[in-house]
Formats: structure tokens, C-alpha cells, sequence
């Protein structure tokens, strides 16, 4: 009897049911669990309350990220808070006998930048983390989504999970992007067209040309932003450019290990015949660099373009409004030439040596606009070295830009690196809402090379006129 044509996401999660319930969710084994100082201290202290154990200690990583400063890291953590979690994470790693990467680890990084990086995220794998930018892995041909702290809980100590199984859409984008369209832009473009909401209750491939012709870092991006459409993931399958991502890294398979994963690896595609629940194409073509206008992901334009009139927008007039009120802004305006007071190169969405790369082509021979307060962040302490390496540094420098040490940063108000009220932002992380940046924070999402052209100009400016 044959069987029936198979999508990747099928593959790689019914290989990891452990046991269907009727009417219910499935039990999924998990391969990876990362975890950092947020979202664990509840669930460590839920293991002792109930006098469990870690299963597989050797399956968690953990690393510090939310709450680390991003200068003067060799001093002790001056928010109280911040300094507590930070030592939980270590005492409850040692207890229990977790790797831990801490606070100037020379692995230290955004949790979903050293999995990567290492070695430890592979293709097939499940992945999860307490943190809703998970997503970033699937990138591998892993299955990867974010986690609440009772269920950080349930993998710590059985290695499982119980999870319903999404829906499954596919988006392909063919065709060559065009001159100065980066990965953030495909993906801030895709989710302006569906809206913050389009993808909920799907777990979503990217396929397509745009998607086979993109390195992982471009791909990590991608993924990473799958979540800001609902999606509870995404998901590119792995091929030779994954392979050779993976190859050498420190915890990836070697000698004849690698060889056998390998051959699995090679199966992991989507066979011609499979169906989605959903299915969108778009052309490569259409997609400009981007920048978000209001209040969340999906309010999105092209730089371009001119803020949408309330009428043609999807969101409800008073919810438009009501952004657009706390932006600012206005309907039918530009936002070529709005001022700029702050930049944020980094995050677990663009916090990778690609995304310096791109940064330092706009600032080489420029400098700082005079009334920009630039964050350049890198992602983990393996990125920062290669920033020093490669000569990146020393462009930053002469443009007038500092180079801050690794962290979540201004992605989220939970550090030092907050935006003060009022200010506009243009930030490479991955969230714009109302306050996210900081109480009152205006936040601009977009890719490195448009992040580069504000801060060298002070407003926004379309990257296209620099390169």
C-alpha cells in the first residue's frame, strides 16, 4: 500500500510522537530544550516543589540573555532583579547539572543565536524554549516553537510535551529579490500582507526560490519572524547550504556520524503532491525594503510607500487609530524623511554577522548622524569576535558608532538598553507594540540596511540611495 506524499512539518513531528491521545493533544518528544534566565526560576522551583528530577540533563542548554547589560559586563548586574535571575539561572544549571553558558561566557549569547551557532540545533530536530521567538530554529528543517513556564516544567522533567498539531500552510516567494531587499524585508513584507493574525493556528513552510538562494542567517531571520503572524512556527527545508552551515561546528555529528545524519537530513523535503490547509505565493519582484508604521508586525509598507488610509486597512478603524495616534503619525503621509532619535542593530532576528555585514556596506565612509543614540549589538560573543575580526569594528568606529556587548538589548524593555518615551526607534528586533522598547517607545521595524541608512542620516532614508 504506498503512502501518501508527506509535507516536512509531518515528517519530522509524527516522528516524534510519543503517544496520541483521542481527541486530544499529541505527547512529543523533544530533542533540544534551550532555556534562559526568564522563564526558568518558576519552573525550577515547580521541579523541587514536586521533588523531580531533570530526565535528560545532557538535551537542555542554558544561557543568559534577557537581562544581561550590554557594557561593563565584568561588573556585578545592578538591577536587583535582573542580578537575581541571572544568579538563579546558574545555581539551578549546577544543581541540576544543565550546561550553562552565563553572563561572560565566551559561548554567551541570545539563547536563539548560540543554538545555531554551536552546533546543537539540527535538522529533524523538535526544539523548544520559553520564549516565543523559538521559531528562529526551523530555519534547520527543525521543528521549533515557544513554550509557558509550566510546560518549560514538563520537558525538564520528562523530555515531553503535550501539544495539539497545527494546520499547515506553505508561502512561496519566487523570482530575484531586487537591489537592497535583505530577508527582514521578505518576511516583514509577507506578514503585511496576511496581518499579525493570519497565520495563527498554522505551522508555516517557506518555499520558493527567494527562501532555496538564502543563507541561514537570512533564513534564521525569516523563521524567527514566523510567530509575529500568529504561526506557532516555520519551517525551510534543509539542503546543501544547511549542510554546510552545520558541518565542523562543535556539536554537530562527526566522522561517520555525520555521515549517517546526512543521509536522514537529505530526507527531509516536502514530496511533490503534499497538501497544505493553506497555500500563498508571492513574486519576489514586489517586495521593496520595508518599515512598520503603528503598532504591530503587520503594519508594515514599503519605504516607499505612504501610511494606508484607516479604510484600507484590515485592524478596525479605532484600533488603527488609536495606533497611528500613539506613533504619531498620520494616514497618507510619507515615512521617507521622519526623524530618527534612535537605532538598534541586534536581537535573535538580526543580531548575526550577516547583519553587521550589511550594516557596515551602508556606514563605511559616512558617519553618525548627530541626533542618533545608536545600540549595535551583537548576538553572542562568537558574533562580537567575528565583528572584530573581519574589520567590522573598525568602520563602526570611524563612523562614530560604539560596539555594545551581547544581549537582547533594546529589543525588549527587561535591561538597561531601554528607548525613552516618545522617541522613535528604528529597530532590527522583531516586535513594534506599544511599549516594547521601552514606556512610551516608538519602534520602526526594519532590516540592517535601513537601520544603517537612518543612522547615518538621522530620519528615515531608503537604504537604495546609499548602496
Amino acid at each position: 500500500m504506498s503512502q501518501s506524499p508527506c509535507t516536512l512539518f509531518d515528517k519530522v513531528w509524527d516522528s516524534h510522537v510519543v503517544r496520541k491521545i483521542q481527541g486530544g493533544p499529541d505527547v512529543l518528544f523533544i530533542d533540544r530544550h534551550f532555556i534562559h534566565e526568564v522563564t526558568s526560576p518558576v519552573a525550577f522551583l515547580g521541579l523541587e516543589t514536586r521533588k523531580l528530577n531533570v530526565l535528560f540533563p545532557e538535551r537542555t542548554f542554558a544561557t543568559a540573555d534577557h537581562n544581561t547589560p550590554t557594557i561593563n559586563q565584568h561588573l556585578p548586574v545592578q538591577d536587583p532583579l535582573s542580578a537575581k535571575q541571572l544568579k538563579a539561572l546558574e545555581e539551578n544549571t549546577a544543581k541540576y547539572g544543565i550546561s550553562h553558558w552565563g553572563l561572560n561566557n565566551p559561548k554567551n549569547g541570545i539563547v536563539h543565536v548560540v543554538g545555531p551557532e554551536n552546533g546543537i540545533t539540527l535538522p529533524g530536530m523538535t526544539i523548544v524554549c520559553g520564549d516565543s521567538h523559538t521559531s528562529t530554529h526551523g530555519a534547520f528543517g527543525a521543528i521549533a516553537f515557544g513554550i509557558g513556564t509550566s510546560e518549560v516544567e514538563m520537558v525538564l522533567s520528562s523530555q515531553c510535551i503535550m501539544q495539539p498539531k497545527p494546520k499547515k500552510m506553505r508561502i512561496n516567494v519566487n523570482g530575484a529579490l531586487s537591489k537592497g531587499v535583505t530577508p527582514k524585508d521578505v518576511i516583514l513584507y509577507i506578514i503585511s500582507k496576511l496581518t499579525a493574525a493570519g497565520a495563527t493556528g498554522y505551522f508555516v513552510e517557506y518555499a520558493g526560490d527567494v527562501f532555496r538562494n538564502m543563507s541561514m542567517e537570512g533564513r534564521m531571520t525569516v523563521c524567527n519572524m514566523s510567530i509575529e503572524m500568529g504561526a506557532r512556527g516555520g519551517i525551510i527545508a534543509p539542503d546543501e547550504t544547511t549542510f554546510s552551515f552545520i558541518n565542523g561546528r562543535e556539536k554537530a555529528p562527526k566522522g561517520e556520524a555525520w555521515d549517517k545524519a546526512l543521509a536522514y537530513w537529505k530526507t527531509l523535503k516536502t514530496d511533490e503532491g503534499a497538501v497544505f490547509d493553506k497555500e500563498y505565493n508571492f513574486d519576489a519582484l514586489d517586495i521593496e525594503p520595508m518599515i512598520t508604521y503603528g503598532t504591530n508586525p503587520g503594519m508594515g509598507i514599503g519605504i516607499s510607500k505612504k501610511i494606508p488610509l484607516a479604510g484600507e486597512v484590515e485592524s478596525g478603524k479605532a484600533t488603527y487609530e488609536k495606533a497611528l495616534d500613539y506613533m504619531g503619525f498620520n494616514e497618507g503621509e510619507q515615512m521617507i524623511g521622519k526623524k530618527v532619535d534612535y537605532v538598534f542593530i541586534g536581537s535573535c532576528t538580526n543580531g548575526r554577522i550577516e547583519d553587521f555585514r550589511a550594516f557596515a556596506s551602508i556606514i563605511k565612509g559616512r558617519k553618525k548622524a548627530d541626533n542618533v543614540t545608536a545600540w549595535i549589538v551583537p548576538g553572542s560573543h562568537i558574533v562580537e569576535q567575528q565583528i572584530r575580526e573581519e574589520g567590522i569594528l573598525d568602520i563602526l568606529t570611524e563612523a562614530g558608532f560604539q560596539l555594545r556587548q551581547p544581549g537582547c538589548s533594546a529589543c525588549l524593555a527587561m535591561n538597561d538598553d531601554k528607548i525613552p518615551a516618545g522617541k522613535y526607534a528604528v529597530s532590527t528586533s522583531n516586535r513594534n507594540f506599544e511599549g516594547r522598547q521601552g514606556p512610551g517607545a516608538r519602534t520602526l521595524l526594519a532590516s540592517p540596511l535601513v537601520a544603517a541608512a537612518a543612522a547615518v542620516t538621522g530620519k528615515v532614508t531608503d537604504p537604495r540611495e546609499l548602496i
